[in-house]
């Protein structure tokens, strides 16, 4: 299974998850808050900046946002259509720096700290019955953990279409994308509980 995390040194590196993670969400909340194009535009340059600092290849971080980024696109869009175009800028800049942001603490961060994390903030819902805190972490490590597998199936079953003389179509492609993650997760699922590794709550 791949993984989005990159082996480097950069300051992002350096710094522990849970601040990378508190900045993100500060920055969601404070990007949220404005409709300064000018001040948005900063953001994005500067996001862009930290992202282009984790030691990926630009070819490699692109291809990484691809998928993102056309959603933002379509979005921005759809605002252009139904608001004055000022509304649609500050879509795709809020959007965009955000998600530039939250690319290079997924790059800079590994699976385990995201874990630990998250765990530690569901524990305060664990002690009021609501939720099995490990489970949590363990859940939003694996959503992490499954995007590039997803995005490389989809690339492959796309591939295959392609060698086969088929047209690309959504419907075509993503009826077995579904299929083959669907199984993917029952089969993880199954392996988790014949460790032991979830804790069921009454």
């Amino acid at each position: 299974m791949q993984s989005l995390y990159v082996e480097g040194t950069s300051i992002m590196h350096r710094l522990p998850a849970r601040s990378k993670l508190l900045v993100l969400a500060i920055l969601g909340v404070i990007l949220f808050t404005t409709r300064n194009i000018a001040l948005l535009s900063l953001g994005v340059l500067i996001t862009g900046a930290v992202y282009s600092s984790v030691g990926l290849s630009s070819g490699q971080a692109i291809a990484r946002l691809k998928p993102v980024l056309l959603t933002i696109l379509v979005v921005a869009l759809f605002s252009l259509a139904f608001n004055p175009w000022h509304g649609a800028v500050v879509a795709l800049l809020r959007l965009t720096a955000l998600m530039l942001f939250a690319a290079a603490v997924t790059a800079t961060t590994t699976i385990s700290e995201f874990i630990d994390e998250v765990t530690l903030l569901a524990r305060p819902l664990e002690r009021a019955g609501l939720v099995a805190a490990n489970d949590v972490g363990l859940a939003v490590g694996l959503v992490v953990r499954f995007v590039p597998e997803i995005l490389g199936r989809y690339q492959a079953i796309k591939e295959a279409h392609t060698a086969r003389g088929i047209k690309v179509r959504p419907v075509t492609v993503l009826a077995p994308l579904i299929i083959l993650t669907l199984r993917d997760a029952d089969n993880i699922a199954a392996a988790i509980d014949a460790r032991g590794v979830r804790r069921h709550v009454s």
